[in-house]
């Protein structure tokens, strides 16, 4: 049992290998040996870690992922206000982080119970210290929306974001992804991550555009980290930039609402400014 437990029960973040089996920690380790349960979103993979670290498992682990995670939450509760000692891992890295494990925190805490951490391996921090890009000031924002119109929308949001941007993306849309940033931030710089601490670890650093033609020439595999640098000081954004944004969704046949909403949030601008702006062009093209 580690040091300082009692018998209050708590749930415990442990956070687990990228990829290297000896990134762990010994508290960790500890952990994984007298929890009393072991949530993980695959209970092969976390028996895996178990097994190279000489830990029986001794019936121990329970499957919680992004499927069942909501219906777990009363169960997790349960075992916690029992005096259970329950332990929460992913696949890899931290919990919670573009992973299971932030609704049954949030219902654990919630309830008054105790939730604590091991700290550790982290996919988000590790690629952003080896990036080479401003590390002061810097947001995640998990994986890139499927759909275009959401990335555009976030694109035009980084457009404005002078914060290091850090995002996961599969390795099946990677270049597709990096080609259309190329449009948007093309001189920007971005270092992608790929298996970090594996064995086929690979990091690329350039511009947005000579890293997306790069990878747009060949397949890519593994797990993969995304930072991108921030960019200037905003602008202050005239009539001028509104106008041609608002004539680019008109021509593109969007609904006069529908256009000032989107302009008025990928610009940061007042929705009546953009409004008015709209109203003004639609009474000119009319003439």
């Amino acid at each position: 049992m580690e040091n300082g437990a009692t018998t209050r029960g708590r749930l415990v973040i442990v956070a687990t290998p990228l990829g290297n089996l000896g990134d762990i920690s010994r508290r960790a380790l500890e952990l994984l040996a007298s929890a009393d349960l072991v949530y993980c979103e695959d209970t092969r993979r976390s028996s895996t870690l178990f097994s190279a670290h000489a830990i029986p498992v001794r019936g121990r682990l329970r499957a919680l992922h992004e499927h069942n995670e909501a219906s777990l939450c009363e169960e997790v509760i349960g075992h916690v206000s029992e005096g259970r000692v329950v332990v929460l891992i992913s696949d890899a890295g931290t919990p919670g982080i573009s992973d299971p494990g932030s609704r049954v925190v949030a219902a654990v805490a919630d309830a008054g119970l105790d939730v604590t951490t091991a700290p550790g391996p982290s996919a988000v921090v590790a690629a952003l210290s080896i990036s080479g890009l401003a590390t002061e000031r810097f947001c995640m924002e998990g994986f890139v929306p499927r759909k275009s119109g959401e990335r555009e929308r976030l694109y035009a949001q980084w457009g404005r974001e002078t914060r290091t941007i850090v995002f996961y993306e599969s390795p099946q849309r990677l270049a597709a992804t990096l080609a259309e940033m190329a449009v948007h931030f093309a001189t920007r710089r971005v270092c992608v991550a790929r298996e970090i601490t594996k064995l086929h670890e690979e990091v690329l650093r350039g511009t947005v555009a000579e890293v997306a033609a790069l990878l747009g020439a060949r397949d890519v595999l593994g797990e993969v980290v995304v930072v991108l640098e921030g960019g200037h000081a905003e602008v202050p954004v005239d009539d001028a930039v509104i106008g041609a944004a608002l004539a680019e969704q008109f021509a593109q046949g969007v609904s006069t609402r529908d256009a000032v909403s989107f302009v008025a949030e990928s610009l940061g601008v007042a929705r009546r400014v953009v409004y008015q702006l709209a109203l003004e062009r639609r009474a000119d093209e009319g003439r």
